[in-house]
């Protein structure tokens, strides 16, 4: 069994998506048009944050933790400039595994709580530079290929 809290924030901003303008997918000239998401225009920015916890009293405090996401946008740690719903969300996890590390999690983005994106990001053991994961699956991968004592 996993355990997560979650907090929810919001955040106005701006952005654009440059191809609408002139890609012929997009600017269709048909009520399937979207051109117009070719200048800035302003959205309230929905996030919905989960991460893993590993106890049951408060591992992550949820103010805290909501505190400290919203913290990083008000002193641009962040920013959300012109960024896809998708981009928002990989910076930000980049930003809360940097903090809370070795952590499943998933993190929502929404354009005024209409549209957006859920990605969920599950925490993966990372493997050295050797490709290895542990130094006996190296030792068993150099005996399988008769490389012992190499």
């Amino acid at each position: 069994m996993k355990k997560f809290i979650w907090v929810t924030f919001r955040k106005e901003g701006i952005h654009k998506y440059p191809a609408a303008l002139d890609d012929p997918k997009l600017a269709t000239g048909d009520e399937y048009d979207v051109s117009f998401l070719g200048y800035p225009h302003r959205h309230i920015f929905h996030f919905k944050v989960s991460i893993e916890v590993f106890h049951d009293d408060r591992d992550i405090e949820f103010i805290q933790f909501k505190r400290w996401l919203e913290k990083m946008y008000n002193e641009g740690t962040l920013q959300l400039d012109y960024k896809s719903c998708e981009m928002m969300a990989d910076e930000l996890y980049k930003e809360i595994s940097s903090k809370y590390s070795k952590r499943d999690m998933k993190i929502e983005v929404s354009e005024d709580g209409e549209n957006g994106c859920e990605i969920l990001y599950p925490y993966r053991e990372q493997k050295e530079e050797t490709g290895f994961a542990t130094y006996s699956e190296m030792q068993s991968l150099g005996t399988d290929e008769g490389n012992v004592g190499c």
